[in-house]
């Protein structure tokens, strides 16, 4: 999906932020790691898409922990609106979604 190309960098909303790190422990430093690592499966959030688009991602941060966020784009800004470690089956989904990238490339 290539819905990051004509992204121009954050946007950052202070409520989301601070949900994030109280929830969940995730900073927004991490957030934004898991945009710039490959590979990254991105996926359009239909469910959750009523009044505008929204997407998930699943990723690593530069340390290695494997994040499940969703964001919208609003004025070529990411807007991180939820982010949480990957549960179980979203780890599973993420393995197998990189063994498919892996092979298409080899």
């Amino acid at each position: 999906m290539d819905i990051l190309s004509q992204v121009e960098g954050f946007d950052w909303d202070k409520g989301n932020t601070e949900k994030n790190w109280e929830g969940h422990n995730v900073s927004y430093l991490e957030c934004e790691e898991v945009f710039f690592n490959q590979p990254i499966i991105i996926q359009e959030d239909e469910t959750h898409s009523e009044s505008e688009n929204r997407y998930y991602v699943l990723d690593k941060t530069n340390d290695g922990r494997c994040l499940f966020m969703v964001f919208t784009i609003r004025n070529k800004k990411i807007r991180v609106i939820s982010a949480r470690d990957m549960k179980r089956k979203e780890r599973r989904l993420y393995r197998e979604e990189i063994e498919k990238v892996t092979k298409i490339q080899e």
